[in-house]
């Protein structure tokens, strides 16, 4: 079964290799993502997000997935000393650093509870893969047509920061300017809610953001830094030979 749709303003894709599994299972993948899109975005005024911004929900009457999102942006502040923070310096509220990776993991997770093993589920070149091993590109920051990298992944998550698509909209919270110490910071984890938070998270903190993405466990790193040069753990998966999938 394969599956694209345009969500929450990015392509989402979806392969699944299992037999049995039905059509219903990518129905609920992206209405929940559409769901998402409406009670999350920023950019909606009557979302959840922007009232919450706007000062007219307290945080007792937020939905319990809200208030979730919320923890894990103040974890992620806390842990990057203000470098990450969901409220920037002159900015509104936008927690979507965080509720792309968390959405399209808990998708994922609705996949895997309607028996399906063997799937991708790529969000805008952010990826969930299960059952594999597959392969999944990583763009050279400065080629559009050429990879830096391709990891190998069997059951895990791949997300990707970086300045080529948006320009410089990651902000360094402790500064409220644009982030650049960095031109794309890799993340493979075991779930795509902490792969893509750790990757904007580091990309925000700039150049020490490899150093503290890499001493999160779990997490292995693929960076390439203002000046072109490559970072690497030691463990991050990197495919020997064969194209991504």
């Amino acid at each position: 079964m394969r599956r694209v749709e345009h969500v929450m303003g990015f392509p989402v894709s979806l392969r699944v290799d299992d037999e049995g599994v039905s059509e219903e299972a990518a129905d609920a993948v992206f209405a929940w993502l559409r769901e998402v899109d409406s009670r999350f975005s920023p950019f909606r005024a009557d979302s959840e997000v922007s009232r919450h911004g706007r000062g007219e929900l307290r945080r007792d009457q937020l939905s319990a997935d809200l208030a979730e999102v919320l923890d894990l942006c103040e974890h992620y502040r806390v842990a990057t000393g203000g470098a990450f923070d969901a409220w920037p310096p002159g900015r509104g509220f936008d927690p979507c650093a965080v509720v792309k990776g968390w959405s399209v993991q808990r998708a994922a997770d609705l996949l895997r509870a309607a028996g399906a093993g063997r799937f991708v589920l790529n969000a805008g070149g952010d990826v969930v893969a299960s059952g594999g091993p597959w392969r999944v590109g990583v763009r050279h920051p400065e080629q559009a047509d050429k990879l830096c990298t391709v990891a190998e992944l069997t059951d895990g998550a791949v997300a990707t920061s970086a300045r080529y698509e948006r320009g410089d909209h990651i902000v360094d919270g402790r500064t409220g300017r644009p982030a650049t110490g960095l031109l794309s910071m890799t993340v493979v984890a075991a779930s795509l809610t902490e792969a893509d938070s750790v990757a904007t998270a580091a990309f925000a903190l700039g150049a020490e953001g490899v150093a503290w993405a890499a001493a999160r466990p779990g997490c292995e790193v693929f960076a390439v830094d203002a000046a072109g040069g490559v970072l690497r753990t030691e463990g991050f998966p990197v495919a020997s030979r064969s194209r991504a999938a």
